[in-house]
């Protein structure tokens, strides 16, 4: 068994965690530089919990410019266990309705300004993000949204667009129809793969504020009307993730789905071929499996 820490990355709306004891923000440093924010840090209902805010307090980072790296790096050299992301989506699905709450279980990646893994040239690894996202988890979020009255959607295809726009129309058409997604962001990616390589248990409730521009009921993204949502959403957020500690507990033994053990058999730079450089950057994130 081991101490669980709930990390919550926090999206478009969320800005903190209601009810920490003994809070304070902290500064952290990593290899791949600060992350895009202090980190909130305390307990909530006997369990220890880190609050990062994905594009910083004022919402100073774009998608594109989020330091997805130091992100994930920070949250596990502070000794996280799990991490919830929190984030606003458009909907293709009429059924997901703005105000609805989605536990993803699958991506679709269309980013291609960022960097997505921590492993370089010098330590080569390929991890497995078949199911990208951790099931247990999953279940304890959707858990909590229904104790919370919240309407959630159990699974669900997030594509992940580079942004910062929102998409044409035929793109919209062509995410709902061809390609057979739910939910469109920006942020999630490579959030989850970073994740996956740092071994840690990650999931994704994503808070609908849209339908993107495919309805032809509500016509093109309006931000005014997004902002509008986003307010409700925030609080339904914070709610769920008050019952979260209660849910996953203090102490938590070995992922069942494996997220825990990502790098069991990931790393294929033989150990005398390794740069001992890299090695070193990446023990914070590796160490496991590098020792």
């Amino acid at each position: 068994m081991s101490e669980t820490m709930i990390a919550v990355i926090g999206g478009s709306g969320i800005y903190d965690i209601d009810g920490l004891e003994n809070a304070k923000w902290q500064q952290v440093e990593t290899a791949w530089g600060p992350p895009s924010d202090a980190i909130l840090t305390g307990v909530l209902n006997g369990v220890k919990m880190a609050f990062l805010p994905r594009h910083g307090r004022g919402h100073v980072h774009t998608p594109t410019s989020v330091p997805y790296r130091a992100n994930i790096a920070a949250l596990k050299q502070m000794g996280v266990t799990d991490v919830i992301s929190v984030s606003a989506v458009g909907s293709f699905r009429e059924e997901m309705a703005p105000g609805d709450f989605v536990v993803v279980d699958q991506y679709i990646d269309r980013t291609f300004a960022r960097e997505k893994s921590f492993f370089e040239p010098g330590l080569v690894a390929h991890v497995s993000v078949a199911h990208p996202t951790c099931e247990r988890l999953g279940e304890a979020c959707y858990s909590a949204a229904k104790d919370a009255g919240i309407k959630v959607h159990k699974g669900g295809t997030y594509l992940v667009m580079e942004g910062p726009q929102f998409s044409s129309l035929a793109e919209s058409k062509m995410y709902r129809e061809s390609w057979g997604c739910d939910v469109i962001g920006m942020t999630n990616m490579p959030e989850a793969k970073l994740a996956r390589e740092a071994e840690l248990c990650y999931t994704s409730v994503a808070m609908v504020t849209d339908y993107d521009s495919w309805h032809p009921d509500h016509g093109e993204v309006d931000v005014t009307e997004i902002i509008k949502t986003l307010t409700g959403n925030a609080e339904k957020g914070r709610d769920l993730v008050r019952r979260l500690p209660g849910l996953l507990g203090g102490e938590r033994a070995p992922c069942p789905c494996g997220c825990d053990r990502a790098l069991e058999f990931a790393i294929l730079t033989a150990p005398e071929a390794r740069d001992p450089q890299v090695v070193e950057r990446l023990k914070p994130i590796a160490g496991r499996v590098l020792s």
